[in-house]
């Protein structure tokens, strides 16, 4: 459907969440540059607008179960191209802009490992550590799980997120506020689904568990490493790890799209205490490449502890996954693209979905965020297109001056 048929539908919201959309919440995988926060045009800068990708986010917001908005922002070095369509409000017409918070999904994992490793490199955590060393009080069967597969997704670690008691409290109640520190009470009666570094399977509990360690060998709140070793650090202000449902004003509105029905805002209709460390951040287009940047990078951790960081696993992806040729590295996936290698993390949540990945030295970065849900299981045809997208944006991430 045209941008503009889209703005004028109904502004009626649908009553009520569904079991699917709930359950996609927790199931989903659940930049500095240099540019001026006034309303983006097409493109940041003369002559640097690149009609093909602009046809190509254009066709992608056109399609019936498509986003209403989409946003991709394109730095290299100090300059930034700015790349929109659709809208970021359906109920104001308004554009998705740089600067909008928005719910990144799973990559708040790449967070997770941002603190992991940087603790790793002060000597507080070894890749090497424990559950039974580091949190004596989880489940004894989980014991020997180290941190470094936690951060590979190689732990066997039951996902939380998919137990039958947290879904019923998640449906009874969307914006319910669950003890983040307890959420892997949800399967404590579980066993290991794999022995430890065997298998590779994307799970919400590693990340839950890795942020368990941070604080456990800081004595310190994991919000409050974060804004220590990440925020402060990177210069984002506009960063956080909120529990309830609201988002800080303005925001990109995410929406749930099941055609022929209207687009439902549903930005506020879930919290975020139940993903936490594995998919609560608020962040913007514009600092989520400060951070990748950073994080992808060789400018946050040492070059031995970035070795392990990048030591992959073929074949693992990111939920969703990126584009081209995914592989897992620690909280980090390799991308290889028809026209290079790229690292970053991919995320989804209700209303949104995300990719943030830069070039291995850290010089140029691509985010791109649309406000609809996407993955293997919810809209895999949107979910495939979006990637052949992502590809053409990285392409010319690479091949531009």
């Amino acid at each position: 459907m045209p941008t503009r048929a889209r703005a004028r539908r109904s502004r009626r919201l649908r009553t009520g969440l569904s079991v699917t959309v709930l359950t996609a919440a927790v199931l989903g995988g659940l930049l500095q540059p240099a540019q001026a926060a006034g309303d983006p045009g097409p493109g940041d800068g003369p002559g640097r607008h690149d009609k093909g990708l602009q046809r190509q986010l254009d066709g992608l917001v056109a399609q019936d179960d498509g986003p209403p908005g989409a946003i991709a922002l394109l730095t290299r070095g100090d300059r930034t191209e700015v790349y929109t369509a659709g809208v970021g409000d359906i109920a104001t017409g308004r554009r998705p802009h740089p600067d909008d918070h928005m719910r990144i999904a799973s990559i708040a994992k790449a967070f997770s490992g941002a603190v992991a490793l940087q603790l790793v490199d002060q000597g507080l955590l070894s890749l090497d550590d424990t559950i039974g060393e580091r949190l004596p009080d989880q489940p004894e069967a989980w014991h020997a799980v180290t941190l470094r597969q936690l951060l590979q997704h190689t732990s066997g670690l039951p996902d939380f997120s998919t137990a039958p008691r947290f879904l019923e409290i998640l449906n009874a109640d969307p914006r319910h506020v669950f003890d983040p520190r307890t959420l892997l009470d949800f399967v404590a009666d579980k066993p290991l689904l794999f022995v430890p570094g065997s298998l590779y399977e994307y799970s919400n509990s590693d990340n839950i568990a890795v942020a368990l360690m941070a604080e456990a060998v800081t004595d310190r709140r994991y919000e409050d490493l974060l804004k220590e070793l990440v925020y402060r650090p990177l210069g984002l202000r506009r960063t956080s790890l909120p529990l309830g449902y609201r988002l800080p004003r303005p925001y990109l509105h995410g929406y749930d799209v099941q055609p022929p029905a209207e687009p439902e805002d549903i930005s506020e209709a879930l919290g975020a205490s139940g993903v936490w460390a594995s998919g609560g951040i608020v962040s913007t287009p514009k600092e989520l490449g400060t951070f990748i940047r950073a994080y992808g990078g060789p400018s946050m951790l040492s070059a031995q502890t970035r070795k392990e960081q990048l030591t992959f696993r073929p074949g693992d992806s990111s939920e969703p996954a990126g584009p081209g040729t995914n592989a897992a590295g620690l909280a980090i996936f390799q991308y290889t693209t028809r026209c290079g290698v790229l690292y970053g993390h991919t995320g989804n949540f209700p209303g949104y979905t995300q990719l943030a990945a830069t070039t291995p030295d850290g010089t140029r970065s691509l985010t791109f965020s649309i406000n609809t849900q996407t993955s293997k299981s919810n809209k895999p045809a949107l979910l495939a297109r979006l990637r052949t997208v992502q590809e053409d944006f990285v392409c010319a991430l690479l091949k531009g001056h």
